[in-house]
């Protein structure tokens, strides 16, 4: 097994499961470090035969508090941006089962990477949010998948608002499949009763057919967002000045342009 700095990759079940845990606590925030050893794990453990499933977890109290925000700078967006963007290309791909195991907060990129599972197991604490607006951008794989996920009115609600929704709300959206007091139980229950009895071949094309509309149109068009983002978002003056006054801890003054 790879010895990786910023996450952790386990067999289980007899090898029939990959648990994926981001291991940067307290926040696990997905840096393009991290990104690219998830992108790793997933091309050299995760493209297996053997592999009936993906759990995508956080060590610690949280998911994750999101991608890092000074990558989010206008020097280091763009290969921050093609990095993360690469690493849903790469679940894509796998054509794996994917399962999310969510405690704590759940927002920004760490949304769009629960999202993008089949499921999402959530502790009786989490918290799911897109607060990109907040620091004036916005998120391009959660702005493709939301409206297939939840409906575009919704996608818009939580998109625009930059809101955090509770795992109760998330579930009632249909965002979250099992809110439970221990969701690593609930998992392995799960995983034990509907997935390892099954064929990781059927699994895989499965998997492959039921998300094939959505994930033809992420492959269409997320190229396009990220070139909204990298080459006309971060040219504003506001994209910029959000990033610096979170990172200064300050309060953002717009220029509305």
């Amino acid at each position: 097994m790879t010895d990786f700095k910023k996450i952790r990759a386990d067999f289980k079940n007899d090898d029939q499961v990959l648990a994926l845990t981001l291991n940067s606590p307290k926040g696990n925030v997905l840096d393009r470090e991290m990104m690219l050893e998830l992108i790793q794990a997933l091309d050299q453990q995760g493209r297996a035969s053997s592999i009936k499933a993906l759990v995508l977890q956080g060590a610690g109290d949280h998911f994750s508090f999101g991608a890092s925000v000074p990558e989010h700078q206008k020097e280091f967006a763009p290969h921050m941006l093609a990095t993360f963007h690469d690493l849903f290309r790469t679940l894509i791909a796998s054509n794996k089962p994917c399962l999310a195991l969510v405690r704590g907060q759940c927002l920004g990129g760490g949304f769009e990477l629960a999202m993008f599972c089949h499921w999402i197991f959530a502790a009786e604490d989490a918290k799911f949010g897109q607060p990109e607006i907040n620091l004036a951008v916005f998120p391009p794989v959660a702005s493709l998948i939301l409206p297939h996920l939840v409906g575009q009115s919704t996608a818009d609600d939580l998109v625009l608002s930059g809101r955090s929704i509770t795992a109760p709300e998330a579930k009632q959206l249909g965002l979250v499949y099992s809110i439970s007091a221990d969701p690593q139980a609930t998992v392995d229950e799960f995983l034990f009763k509907h997935i390892l009895p099954k064929s990781a071949a059927a699994l895989q094309f499965a998997a492959r057919a039921s998300r094939y509309e959505m994930h033809q149109t992420f492959l269409r068009n997320i190229a396009a967002l990220e070139k909204i983002y990298v080459q006309e978002l971060m040219e504003t003056d506001d994209a910029n000045e959000g990033i610096r006054a979170f990172m200064e801890k300050r309060k953002p003054l717009w220029k509305n342009q």
